[in-house]
């Protein structure tokens, strides 16, 4: 007779993808939403990155198109900017509010802002971290319940935990960013203005979001293999 065992702490998972998929459904809604609609000086994601940055005085950045469907980033290793397809040629409010953001991205590594200095400089370890996390976990389960691996394991995930939490200010930062420089170089109308906010806030969300999750994750983990246990 085969016996099934129910994982309660599975909930904690279970939880996590509601809350993410309920934040990219919002995200790709009001970005679908705006983009609808034609910002009124007719400027492409591209053109208005480019206006933005030439006018805080950045030269070096390479602005290119990629392909994807909101797949926006700035890779400050490089200096590139890269816009998705929605986002490069399009006109409409959202793939101008999507472009600001990531050229906000662009002069925060121009200014040294001291979030993403933080967030570049622990992402290699946190890439190493979040890829032996869980083997590590499963060798000291193996290992008649090594609970110094099991903990190394469980501490390599809370790095992951760590970097998303220094990724929301980065990110609210270069939305903030991008709504004024939007409002004050008039980029956008007062009235377009609202709609970019609505755009940003809901990718906003998206990393907010990924916070939780992870913190579900890690509770999980600490239930499930932290603290010192005998097993037979």
């Amino acid at each position: 007779m085969m016996f099934f065992y129910f994982d309660p702490t599975f909930i904690l998972v279970i939880i996590g993808i509601i809350i993410t998929g309920i934040a990219s459904a919002k995200v790709n809604g009001t970005f679908r939403k705006y983009d609808q609609i034609q910002s009124e000086n007719h400027l492409s994601g591209a053109q208005a990155a480019a206006q933005i940055l030439a006018a805080e005085g950045i030269t070096d950045v390479t602005i290119r198109e990629v392909s994807g469907h909101l797949t926006d980033n700035y890779n400050s290793g490089n200096k590139t900017l890269s816009l998705s397809e929605a986002t490069y040629q399009s006109t409409s409010v959202a793939a101008i509010g999507v472009a600001a953001h990531e050229v906000g991205h662009a002069l925060q590594h121009h200014q040294g802002y001291l979030p993403l200095r933080i967030r570049s400089g622990i992402f290699p370890l946190v890439n190493i971290g979040s890829t032996i996390s869980f083997p590590l976990i499963i060798v000291g389960m193996l290992l008649s319940w090594n609970q110094t691996l099991i903990n190394i394991g469980i501490w390599c995930f809370a790095l992951v935990l760590i970097f998303q939490l220094v990724t929301l200010p980065v990110e609210f930062n270069a939305s903030g960013r991008a709504l004024r420089i939007l409002s004050q170089d008039g980029l956008l109308t007062a009235n377009e203005v609202p709609m970019v906010r609505q755009v940003l806030s809901a990718a906003a969300m998206t990393y907010v979001a990924a916070v939780l999750s992870s913190l579900l994750q890690l509770l999980r983990l600490v239930i499930l293999f932290g603290g010192n246990r005998n097993r037979d």
